[in-house]
């Protein structure tokens, strides 16, 4: 993580479709642009009414570009049933009070979200609606590779078709190697006098059977979470690995997969998020929203220090130890991080951003070391640890 925010200029602002704007951002201090991977987002620092708030969009750029970052974004207005609802604080301000020339506060991109750019693999881009913007980015990516990609969009209709024709120059310059496949929902009768779209209704079964053909993939999938759910259920029919499917997902690890199997279910978000990420949600899930609440306070009382649950011998076994619930587990790499581990354990600690952006999943450290790697965007006072970006080092023991 290179400084925290940054001043950035915004250079344009581009409409894409009747609901989406891009915004071209270049530093106001004149240096370089940060390193970005296919797929990341921008924390931006939004003014609002009781003070800023936080707000994460993707990038939707060829990151390789040197003169500019680009974010997507839809204007996500009250809904016409929620006349007590408020309106999107990030996104309607980015589209009703910022114009060329204004300047925005920005921290470095960050996310785990990211094209696998070691892999020689055929690539499935599957995006819904505004969803689209991290998969454009890997998009451009794979433009400058020799892998063979198809990039399939579904939308309501073309007045919220976005990126349309960059997208079609993208397919144009690749020889044949790069596909693309639109499905609207519900067509107008310009749209079918257009004729920019291939199918009508859904991203379904015989849509992908038709398209792909056999071969080993890797599938990157973005949208609202109907459409992550739907996409993931398929894929899995098909028989596909679940470590070919790539997706970010605001909520727990296997939450995705749980509301694949269990469509009642709904995924749950934190209830302790600060007022400053109230919205925070990256748009691979735009219908998820925390809920506002005082910024966390340390898991453990300094006065009460936690404690170990006597003659549980298993708690001294564990690599990680989490005291206050007597619990431990063994640490592994394929768990990600320590709020992943803790979750496979059977418990459920607070959580928001699952990025290093937000502090909701501080705790205690009582015990040991641990790495960072994604560094906190604020971080923790000393003594405690950010949970969702972490890894331990040796045994740690945590006041959770």
């Amino acid at each position: 993580m290179a400084g925290g925010f940054r001043r950035f200029r915004v250079a344009a602002k581009v409409p894409e479709s009747d609901v989406i704007t891009s915004f071209y951002l270049e530093p106001a201090d004149g240096g370089p642009l940060w390193d970005a991977r296919p797929g990341q987002y921008l924390t931006l620092r939004v003014p609002a009414k009781g003070g800023a708030v936080l707000r994460t969009y993707s990038l939707s750029c060829d990151v390789a570009e040197p003169s500019h970052h680009r974010i997507t974004v839809k204007r996500e207005g009250r809904p016409s049933n929620g006349a007590d609802m408020p309106d999107g604080v990030g996104s309607c301000w980015l589209h009703d009070h910022v114009e060329t020339g204004a300047e925005i506060e920005v921290a470095a991109p960050r996310g785990a979200f990211v094209l696998n750019e070691g892999s020689d693999r055929p690539v499935v881009l599957l995006a819904g609606g505004v969803g689209l913007t991290p998969l454009l980015s890997m998009l451009h990516g794979l433009a400058a590779t020799n892998r063979r990609a198809w990039f399939v969009q579904a939308y309501e209709n073309g007045a919220v078709h976005a990126m349309g024709d960059e997208v079609r120059k993208l397919v144009a310059a690749s020889g044949g190697r790069i596909r693309a496949h639109t499905v609207y929902r519900s067509p107008t009768a310009d749209d079918l006098a257009a004729g920019l779209h291939q199918d009508t209704g859904f991203i379904d079964r015989a849509v992908l059977q038709a398209l792909l053909p056999l071969d080993d993939y890797e599938f990157y999938m973005c949208g609202p979470t109907p459409f992550m759910v739907a996409m993931y259920r398929l894929l899995r029919e098909f028989g596909v690995p679940k470590h070919r499917i790539a997706y970010e997902f605001f909520g727990k690890a296997t939450s995705l997969e749980a509301l694949a199997e269990t469509p009642a279910a709904a995924p749950k978000v934190a209830s302790r998020a600060p007022s400053a990420i109230a919205g925070l949600a990256f748009l691979t899930n735009p219908g998820a929203r925390a809920v506002p609440d005082a910024m966390p306070k340390a898991a453990a009382d300094p006065e009460q220090p936690a404690t170990l649950h006597d003659g549980d011998t298993a708690l001294l076994d564990g690599d990680v130890v989490f005291a206050r619930s007597g619990a431990s587990a063994q640490w592994r790499d394929a768990a990600g991080s320590l709020l992943e581990l803790a979750e496979e354990a059977g418990l459920a600690p607070e959580f928001s951003c699952r990025a290093g952006i937000c502090n909701t999943c501080r705790c205690k450290i009582v015990e040991g070391d641990v790495t960072y790697f994604e560094d906190p965007l604020h971080p923790p006072p000393a003594g405690e640890v950010l949970i969702c970006c972490s890894r331990p080092v040796g045994r740690v023991v945590l006041d959770i």
